[in-house]
């Protein structure tokens, strides 16, 4: 009885704080993920779970931050460099990832649905449990990527240029 308690004060707690983030306007939540794109391009390398929904983060050099559970859907990513960098967990769905480098970077378990991976460099990087749905990886380089399967890649799409690795297929993307 104590118990059931406690862990329903807990839980009534844990609401009562997040509340103040529900009642955020579209503008603060806005002026809240500006200042935190500010802080990564600062040289801050921890941004678990971070909220960068639509955020410009092209034309950077990140190398080396962590971004594990990171909101980055709908975010600008391109031509920026993500070496060594971690994803774990993330949401990239409908990223802009145009010809990002992300070397050596962690992308397990992350969701690049309906993504633009457009001519990027993945070299080396793990990709353990990602999904790819509908994901246009056209010219991109995983050829020494792992965690890749051809599950994962059933309905994502690349081009002659697009390096796998061996044994793995991807469809032609369709014209527009």
């Amino acid at each position: 009885m104590i118990l059931s308690f406690r862990v329903l004060i807990a839980v009534a707690a844990i609401g009562a704080m997040s509340l103040t983030a529900l009642a955020q306007t579209p503008e603060e939540n806005e002026a809240a993920r500006k200042a935190t794109v500010e802080r990564l391009l600062k040289g801050e390398k921890v941004c678990k779970d971070c909220d960068l929904f639509q955020v410009d983060l092209s034309y950077q050099d990140l190398d080396g931050r962590d971004l594990s559970g990171a909101r980055l859907r709908q975010a600008d990513l391109s031509l920026s460099t993500f070496d060594k960098s971690k994803f774990h967990g993330a949401n990239m769905s409908i990223v802009n990832a145009f010809g990002i480098r992300a070397e050596g970077s962690d992308f397990s378990d992350v969701d690049f649905h309906d993504a633009s991976l457009v001519g990027g460099w993945f070299g080396g990087s793990k990709f353990d449990n990602a999904k790819f749905d509908n994901a246009n990886l056209s010219g991109s380089d995983f050829s020494s990527a792992t965690g890749l399967t051809q599950a994962q890649l059933t309905t994502a799409c690349g081009d002659d240029t697009t390096k796998l690795p061996e044994g793995l297929v991807l469809a032609a993307c369709k014209s527009a």
